[in-house]
Formats: structure tokens, sequence, C-alpha cells
């Protein structure tokens, strides 16, 4: 059996915060991340250490991912890594022609085509997981659904019963720190 745990994920994204998200997500996973802030330092890291998957944003600076998306399908052994589009611009004319020609002249191989930002957790992984094999066991449908319940619950909640939460669950798992 696959387990997340022997595979490396690259998240691609030119936006910090979106890359700790996902990069969160996936390690929470038990996945292996690597991360690169656009499409030529990912093709770089791709190019030194091909990883299992690529997750990866269209719209970027330097080498867009679409850019990206065409150098790896010239590459026979690098075309066969499997790409999830994870994109905040599938339905505007920035990112429509893109996915458009990436679905028409089928760029990517994968997990259906893409995802829109904001993406859900337990979507998430079930794309990365469902493209490398790796069977979903309760324990991870447990816990990424109570990840997207406390991320439902965080806006509502006192700034300071927060911290005396997070006080005691540091008391109780103290290696966790």
């Amino acid at each position: 059996m696959v387990r997340a745990q022997e595979k490396t994920v690259l998240v691609v994204d030119d936006e910090p915060d979106v890359r700790e998200y996902l990069t969160q997500i996936l390690r929470d996973a038990g996945f292996q991340v690597q991360t690169a802030g656009d499409g030529a330092e990912a093709l770089d890291m791709i190019r030194r250490a091909p990883p299992d998957f690529i997750s990866l944003d269209l719209v970027m600076p330097r080498k867009s991912g679409h850019k990206l998306l065409y150098e790896l399908r010239k590459d026979r052994e690098l075309s066969r890594i499997p790409v999830l589009i994870v994109t905040a611009h599938a339905r505007d004319e920035l990112g429509k022609g893109d996915l458009k020609d990436i679905v028409d002249n089928r760029v990517i191989s994968g997990p259906g085509v893409y995802l829109e930002k904001p993406v859900k957790p337990l979507n998430y992984i079930r794309c990365v997981q469902r493209a490398l094999g790796i069977e979903e066991t309760q324990e991870d449908e447990d816990r990424i659904s109570l990840q997207e319940e406390l991320q439902r619950h965080l806006p509502e909640a006192e700034p300071h019963a927060l911290r005396r939460a997070l006080e005691a669950l540091k008391r109780k798992n103290p290696e966790e720190g």
C-alpha cells in the first residue's frame, strides 16, 4: 500500500500565505512538502529532484504555471508527474484562456484538472491522494473534517479564549510546543 509519508509534493504559488496553507494541509496528511514561489524556481527544483506530485498556481511572476506545464510536457520523464492546478483565476479572463488551452490540449495528467481557491482541505487532500494511488483512511477524513470545522468557527472566537485554549493544549502536549 502506498503511504503519504513516502511521497513528496511540490507546492508552487507566488502567494506566501497560500503556500503555507497548502503546505500545512499536506504535512498534516503526512506528505513531505517542498515549495517554490514561481515557475522558474519550481522548474529548477523539479529538474534537480522530481517530486511525486505538483500543486500549481497558474498566474505567477517570472514563469507562469502555464509556461511551467509546457516545459514539463517537453520532457518525457517530467511529463509523467501528476499536476493539480490550484487557481483563483479559473473563472476570470486572466486564467480562463490558460485553463481552456490546458484542457483542450491535454497538457496535464492527474486528478481532474483544477481546484479553485480557496480550496477546502478535504477536497485538496483527496485529489492528491487519488493521483498518487493513496487510499484515504477514516483517520485522514476525521482529521481534515475537524480542521475544516475549526476554520469555520475561528472567526467567531474571542482572542483571549483562543490564547487560553492554546496554552492548555501546550500544557497537555509539551512536545508539540
